[in-house]
């Protein structure tokens, strides 16, 4: 993926308003929990709507490494055959996790708690990405890891023999580090116990009791106490990922900028610790209206139906950040064409992503004409009402939420707006730029 031939792309201001119904990808996060907890399940676990995105591919090849049964049936469904709780099989081969974060971390809780050898790489950008947030407690249950300085890929994982249960405070909101010591803690006797000072993404918890799990979860503060019964036998569960909220993000916030849009996105997740980008865009004003609420699979989903129309500059408090860390680029952008001065505070996370997404962001407006500063993790912007020029070529760093961000701020703009390479939106957004030009998008090749 590395070496492959840049994909530059343009985005212009469409002539008619965006119209229509948009489906966008199942959730991510949910998507590589399933296949993860079906092949740690006894039977066969059936997943629909599994986002077929690059970053899911690799946890599907991943656990077929490591012993499980993945097929994809020609009806678009996933059944996953699984090993069991201690049942995996060392991998004969390095397993390449290509650009995701959330499947290399989460692959390690596992790994270290399972008697077995592994090799883990990913690409230039995930070999950049920092995993000694999750090496470090992950040690304490036995297991052996050697890294590249910094504790960057490639890794090599030695399972512990006998796990220890784990006792762990996350030093900061991260649903990441979370989940890969539940997952640890899958294959280890007695109580895993997981403190995190913020709410965080629970799609972990909520699985790991559709599979069988015994998990109990006491709020404490602004945070949580998440504790795990160790060494349950996990039974195959039917999964239905919903519409990934992250990627919703961007034909909404697109309808929202392009004046007389209405679009419907149907079936997309409301779990309420991944909503916070809706929150603040209804704060600022935006006319969105959530229909035909229910729960499929154990998640909250609804219809999203998106007006276009103006937006005012709001102060994003920092302890929303684990609500919407991945979707601060496209509010960013939105906030760049709303009326007024916008704050986005405790954006730290941000400098730890796929790029360096805070300064990536940042630039992005920059190089288009908006006025935009950081301060300490901050980000603030000062919007006047009106779309910034556009023009400008942005750098999107391997990072596909940085290219998505630019194509929609693009379709406001009075110039076009370019990325250098847009590849990497399929790695969370297969058909991206179809999706949004069967709207009215007006997304081409760069010339």
């Amino acid at each position: 993926m590395d070496e492959a031939t840049p994909r530059p792309l343009t985005s212009g201001r469409p002539s008619v308003p965006l119209q229509g119904r948009i489906a966008v990808p199942g959730d991510k996060s949910i998507s590589h929990r399933a296949l993860m907890f079906g092949a740690l399940a006894i039977g066969e676990t059936r997943i629909t709507g599994l986002l077929t995105g690059e970053d899911v591919l690799r946890t599907a090849a991943a656990m077929r490494a490591l012993g499980a049964e993945v097929i994809h049936d020609p009806d678009g469904t996933w059944r996953v055959a699984g090993r069991g709780i201690g049942g995996l099989t060392e991998p004969a081969d390095v397993l390449d996790m290509g650009n995701s974060g959330t499947a290399a971390r989460l692959l390690c809780g596992i790994l270290a708690s399972h008697p077995l050898f592994a090799v883990m790489t990913g690409d230039g950008s995930l070999r950049r990405r920092p995993m000694r947030r999750v090496i470090d407690p992950l040690s304490a249950t036995g297991a052996r890891f050697a890294s590249r300085e910094g504790g960057r890929l490639p890794l090599a994982i030695e399972g512990a023999r006998d796990a220890l249960p784990l006792d762990y405070r996350v030093p900061v909101p991260s649903a990441q580090v979370k989940s890969a010591i539940l997952l640890a803690g899958l294959n280890a006797p007695g109580i895993t116990r997981v403190e995190e000072p913020e709410a965080t993404r629970d799609h972990s918890e909520n699985m790991l009791r559709h599979f069988g799990a015994t998990v109990s979860v006491e709020i404490a503060g602004a945070g949580r106490i998440i504790e795990l019964q160790g060494q349950p036998e996990l039974h195959a569960a039917d999964v239905v990922v919903p519409g990934d909220p992250s990627s919703a993000a961007f034909p909404l916030v697109s309808a929202l900028l392009v004046p007389g849009s209405k679009v419907t996105i149907p079936a997309v997740g409301l779990n309420p610790l991944r909503t916070g980008l809706f929150t603040c865009l209804q704060e600022m004003g935006a006319n969105i209206a959530i229909v035909n609420r229910r729960v499929e699979g154990g998640e909250p989903v609804g219809d999203l139906e998106v007006t276009g129309g103006p937006l005012r500059a709001v102060d994003i408090p920092g302890e929303r950040a684990p609500s919407m860390i991945d979707e601060y680029p496209v509010l960013a952008v939105a906030a760049a064409c709303a009326t007024g001065t916008t704050r986005l505070r405790g954006l730290k996370e941000l400098r730890v992503k796929e790029s360096d997404r805070l300064a990536a962001t940042a630039a992005l407006l920059s190089v288009n004409g908006a006025k935009v500063e950081i301060e300490g993790d901050d980000m603030i912007i000062h919007g006047t009402g009106a779309p910034p020029a556009g023009g400008g070529m942005v750098e999107t760093h391997m990072d596909h939420r940085i290219a998505m961000s630019a194509l929609v701020l693009g379709l406001a703009t009075a110039s076009p707006v370019a990325v250098d390479d847009a590849g990497f939106i399929d790695t969370s957004f297969p058909a991206f730029v179809d999706l949004m030009n069967g709207i009215g998008a007006s997304i081409r090749p760069a010339r």
